[in-house]
């Protein structure tokens, strides 16, 4: 038996100390805030539990090693892989640029390409080129459609044997647009080449599994899945990390060490050298349990209602140009003519609507878009209509100043 689908609009907003009443926060696609289970979590991990991990043979120390990997076995359950598979990283860049150094750096040669499509993120971009300038690969980027999706028709017009890496991300920070990953990935296997997938405003936002998606390597960073900062996730296909050397070294990542040679730990240990994020990872443990308390499936129809109520409201307002499909995921982007996105933010601000404004760390799509910057509201499980009101009424304020 079915069971059907909670609709009914959340009300969270007293899990979250940080939000005031009458603060409209829109930037949770740049951050999101943290829930009382997630703060407790950290509290209670700095402040009764707190001990190195991996080291110990005192009890404290075992308990919390015994946290530690348990909060590996629930991200891999979240994700649909394997705990072996789940390295801890600083964030989704970091995941990036450990793909790009330890697998891209050491397959890639001269004369092989990677593709990558125009509304990504710098930090799926910046890493790329690196080591392709180092190796004497080429780059190229994948173009939008008219409703500014990632082009996957001509994703597949573009794909050769030469291609052996496709960097994708599966929302887009900027438009919401939802890319269909699993006909990315198969296009990409399709050529011989391995897929990373950028879930930083997916994971929040929509239900992942690995193995549907059938992609080589997923990142996400925990900040936006209401955890803490300084804590993300890299996973990939065991196969492939045990086959990667490893990105840096000393403690935690060795089998032996001797002035002769070493070894390493096989994946996770061997990409994990250090002291880890110990209470971040506790932290992520909780921010995974409270996003599933309530149900992605209900998380992503709370956002898209939003969306929608937003988008509508906005496209009344002749001097607003909204961007990206009228599907997107919690992410709207939009300009008010003739007012630099800076302006409508501090205005905005005076009356507690918190938004980003800015390139928001994607250029390049600045560029196709024909604009240096859009103003861009974000949602997450704490917003509700009066955020949506708030926001337009800041709009129309915007258009009254600046006439």
């Amino acid at each position: 038996m079915t069971t059907a689908l909670d609709t009914r609009p959340l009300d969270l907003l007293a899990d979250f100390p940080a939000i005031p009443a009458g603060w409209a926060y829109l930037d949770t696609a740049a951050t999101a805030q943290k829930p009382k289970p997630v703060i407790d979590a950290i509290t209670r991990g700095y402040g009764e539990t707190y001990a190195t991990v991996h080291r110990g043979v005192y009890q404290r120390s075992v308990d919390m090693t015994f946290a530690f990997e348990a909060a590996r076995e629930r991200v891999a359950k979240f994700l649909g892989g394997a705990a072996r598979e789940i390295i801890f990283v600083r964030g989704a860049t970091e995941g990036i640029n450990l793909v790009a150094q330890c697998w891209a750096g050491t397959h890639l040669k001269a004369g092989d390409r990677i593709l990558l499509s125009t509304l990504e993120h710098h930090s799926n971009i910046v890493p790329w080129q690196m080591v392709a300038e180092r190796v004497g690969a080429a780059i190229d980027v994948v173009p939008l459609t008219a409703d500014q999706r990632i082009d996957l028709d001509a994703m597949a017009a573009m794909l050769t044997p030469a291609h052996k890496l496709v960097a994708l991300a599966h929302v887009s920070n900027v438009l919401g647009s939802v890319l269909d990953a699993r006909r990315a990935a198969d296009l990409a296997h399709g050529v011989g080449a391995k897929i990373l997938l950028d879930g930083c405003q997916a994971v929040p936002r929509i239900a992942v599994d690995m193995a549907a998606l059938d992609c080589d390597f997923y990142v996400f960073s925990g900040h936006k899945l209401y955890g803490p900062t300084g804590i993300g996730v890299l996973w990939g296909r065991y196969e492939l990390l045990d086959a990667m050397p490893p990105y840096q070294g000393g403690g935690s990542m060795i089998d032996r060490v001797t002035f002769a040679r070493t070894t390493y730990a096989p994946p996770p240990g061997r990409f994990e050298a250090g002291t880890p994020h110990i209470v971040g990872v506790v932290g992520l443990h909780a921010a995974i349990d409270y996003v599933d308390s309530i149900g992605l499936d209900r998380i992503h129809a709370h956002e898209m209602a939003l969306v929608r109520q937003t988008r509508e409201a906005l496209s009344k307002l002749n001097s607003v140009t909204l961007f990206g499909p009228e599907d997107s995921a919690g992410i709207v982007s939009f300009a008010v003519e003739g007012v630099h996105p800076h302006d409508v933010a501090t205005i905005l601000d005076e009356g507690n609507v918190a938004i980003r404004a800015g390139h928001h760390c994607a250029q390049p799509l600045m560029d196709a878009l024909g604009v240096p910057a859009t103003a861009r509201a974000s949602f997450g499980v704490y917003n509700g209509a009066d955020d949506i009101a708030a926001l337009v009424a800041g709009i129309e304020r915007v258009t009254r100043i600046f006439g």
